[in-house]
């Protein structure tokens, strides 16, 4: 049971009742569409009455619509429901240490056009450059009146509240404020999230209702970085200062290379794709070797992938040492938290027949017992965009959310 802060809360009304009820029906009908009033009526135990006010409601501001009737072996035919998201649409950022992504999608996470650019190290001059990326993308599709908001992920901690992005070290930014700025810039509301709990949230909020979701789970990326979003009771667990889960920098070996947090042995010098990248030119990990080398020889992660694939030895056992150490990371994080399951994302995932065997390994000789070793991991391949999902589910989540009660 959350204990109620009385410090800040909210008061619960009859208003904030009836809108609970409002999104519960329209959580519903995303989870069962199409659907019907009376089996929204049966799903909610509440009489056809009420149900068809709440219907009424959302079917007025847009946020569902009726589409086809159903077969009824006698009477009326019913007029089947379903959530609007094809013209309900977000801009999506993903801002990676080497490039930014922009994806223009609906709110199911379709995507609808697709952008990218090197990233640009300084904020201000990122901002400017995403604002005219996005003004452009949106004049193209003429989607600027469609658009709910701009969802924003970066590799790094994030005030939840402000916006502020606390530490990033991959980009070298700390305690750095892009939202108002590009809010300004672009006329649309900006949301920013860390991009590993973005992840989670569209394993929460972008699902077609064909696999539930669990209640606890942790989310893993691999990118540039490696991250984890971390879901306990179908909540995300930020902590007092919005630094949970920051798996990625807990240290495998304190005399390992040096991460770009600055500390020494962390999981993502050892695991992310500038590490992978390092591993197959035959150089230990170091942020500003790594820059030049990435620069010099013009090979990516989808390269050394492709190798792999193909047979070369070398990129094979750059991979799979990759693999030995995300198991030992996930280990760790399995005894930490025992969640039910382990989402995976990244480019490395295209290789899951041959990485996952060397990632259980590792898991099976540090897991703390058996069914912990077997916690089932779910790869989800970068071809997937889960980060513009994420980006995307910043933006769309809210509309599905309960109202915040205490």
């Amino acid at each position: 049971m959350r204990k109620i802060n009385t410090r800040n809360f909210v008061r619960a009304t009859r208003g904030t009742a009836r809108e609970i009820n409002r999104r519960i029906v329209l959580n519903l009908v995303k989870e069962h569409q199409p659907i019907s009033r009376a089996d929204l009526a049966r799903r909610m135990r509440i009489g056809r009455g009420m149900v068809t006010s709440l219907v009424a409601e959302l079917l007025a501001d847009g946020s569902i619509y009726e589409g086809s009737t159903a077969h009824a072996p006698r009477g009326r035919k019913p007029m089947m429901l379903f959530v609007r998201t094809h013209d309900r649409l977000a801009v999506a950022v993903d801002v990676r240490f080497s490039r930014t992504y922009l994806m223009l999608s609906d709110f199911s996470g379709r995507p609808i056009a697709l952008d990218e650019f090197e990233t640009i190290p300084d904020p201000i001059a990122l901002v400017a450059g995403l604002a005219r990326r996005i003004q452009r993308l949106l004049k193209a599709r003429d989607a600027k009146s469609k658009v709910n908001g701009v969802g924003l992920v970066v590799p790094g901690m994030v005030d939840a509240t402000s916006g502020r992005i606390l530490n990033a070290p991959q980009l070298g930014w700390r305690d750095v404020d892009v939202r108002a700025a590009l809010e300004k810039a672009t006329n649309l509301p900006v949301h920013i999230e860390n991009a590993p709990i973005a992840c989670a949230l569209a394993q929460m909020w972008l699902g077609d209702g064909d696999t539930e979701t669990p209640r606890d789970f942790v989310y893993l990326t691999v990118g540039d970085g490696v991250g984890t979003g971390v879901v306990v009771n179908g909540e995300v667990v930020r902590g007092h200062d919005n630094t949970a889960g920051e798996f990625g920098h807990v240290p495998l070996n304190p005399n390992g290379p040096q991460c770009l947090c600055g500390a020494r042995g962390c999981l993502e010098a050892y695991a992310s794709n500038l590490a992978t990248l390092s591993r197959y030119l035959g150089q230990e990990f170091s942020p500003t070797e790594t820059r030049r080398l990435l620069q010099e020889s013009g090979i990516t992660i989808l390269d050394v992938i492709a190798r792999a694939r193909d047979g070369e030895r070398r990129a094979i056992d750059a991979v799979e040492e990759t693999a030995g150490r995300l198991g030992e990371g996930l280990a760790i994080v399995i005894n930490a938290l025992n969640p039910s399951r382990i989402y995976v994302g990244g480019e490395i995932t295209e290789l899951w027949e041959q990485i996952e065997p060397a990632m259980r390994r590792k898991i099976r000789e540090r897991a703390l017992t058996v069914k912990a070793a077997e916690t089932p991991l779910v790869p989800e391949p970068a071809s997937s965009y889960p980060r513009l999902r994420g980006a995307t589910a910043i933006v769309a989540a809210p509309v599905y959310a309960a109202p915040q009660v205490a």
